[in-house]
């Protein structure tokens, strides 16, 4: 039997120091590899995913950012593009999220911590509330005068509403032009047009504790959910002024958030360092507990299509859930 072997010299395959590159025989005919180009795109693709999966989610800051704590924060329902933060020292700025780049900085507006922020209906114009008792509306684009000292357009304030203690959080009404706030003693629903609220829920179940978070039912139009200090997660009925239904949990809740796609679902974040979901229909036991956190769950935010949230804590991390993996 004869056998026939490929033979190469000692020089071809041996570098001359450890620094060289090592010496690869290929063959290049084309005729050879017809499933070169098919193999090329699988790995460009399979790259292309691992570069997406061990990315950093960080995407960017906004401009230079606040000289204290940002305390608030408010997009529109209307457009993605405007976006409002509020500072411990009062200071409000305006934002443009496609640019990053601030658009305007609003001093003067408060003398205590900014505590809510929230969009009107036409996306035009934006309320905010404080510590300092004070409700003020704001233009985004800024009226047609300006300034005295720069001819920097002027946003406000537009109108102003007082009482006799601090606001602890604000929403504005999904289809009707009235908001709603809470404060250290009762609930109020407000319209622009009148100097008072036009309701007032000041006897929450018996208790006098403070409400720290008011939200707006995006499908029922007279449902309103809120937090209190009192460890308690309550819903109003605000077409016949009366309090429907409260649950009390072991600790208290700091943020409130209603599913845009499954309306009858809210979520909660808690001093326990665990998030919950309700059913409004059936308040007496959550129907979803997540776990993660090693500190209190602050804020809370669905995505929109309703099936996840993220959830932003005091250990200084943000996590995000899906909707239907909870314990």
């Amino acid at each position: 039997m004869k056998v026939k072997a490929l033979s190469r010299s000692q020089a071809s395959t041996t570098r001359e120091c450890s620094g060289d590159l090592r010496k690869h025989h290929r063959n290049l005919d084309p005729k050879s590899h017809p499933h070169q180009r098919a193999r090329e795109y699988a790995r460009a693709v399979t790259g292309a995913k691992l570069d997406r999966m061990f990315a950093k989610p960080f995407v960017g800051s906004l401009g230079d950012g606040h000289m204290d704590g940002i305390t608030a924060s408010a997009t529109s329902r209307r457009s993605l593009l405007p976006f409002i933060s509020g500072a411990a020292d009062g200071e409000i700025r305006l934002w443009d999220l496609a640019s990053r780049a601030r658009v305007a900085t609003l001093t003067g507006g408060h003398s205590r911590v900014v505590t809510g922020l929230c969009f009107g209906l036409d996306g035009q114009e934006f309320y905010s509330c404080s510590d300092d008792g004070l409700i003020r509306l704001w233009s985004v684009s800024g009226s047609t005068k300006t300034d005295n000292d720069g001819g920097s357009p002027n946003h406000g304030p537009l109108q102003t509403w007082r009482i006799q203690g601090s606001f602890k959080s604000i929403d504005h009404h999904w289809f009707d032009p009235v908001f709603a706030t809470a404060s250290d003693e009762s609930v109020n629903i407000w319209s622009p047009e009148r100097t008072a609220p036009i309701q007032t829920h000041s006897d929450l179940w018996g208790s006098d504790d403070t409400v720290n978070v008011v939200r707006y039912n995006p499908a029922e139009r007279s449902l309103l959910a809120h937090c209190s200090l009192d460890r308690g997660i309550g819903l109003h009925d605000t077409r016949a002024g009366t309090a429907l239904q409260k649950t009390v949990l072991k600790m208290r809740s700091n943020c409130l958030e209603w599913n845009p796609m499954e309306p009858m679902n809210f979520v909660v974040g808690n001093e326990d360092y665990n998030s919950y979901t309700f059913d409004m229909r059936k308040l007496d036991k959550p129907t979803k507990i997540y776990k993660g956190h090693q500190g209190a769950v602050m804020c809370v935010g669905w995505s929109p299509t309703g099936r996840e949230f993220a959830t932003g804590s005091y250990d200084r991390t943000i996590r995000i859930f899906q909707h239907k993996q909870g314990t």
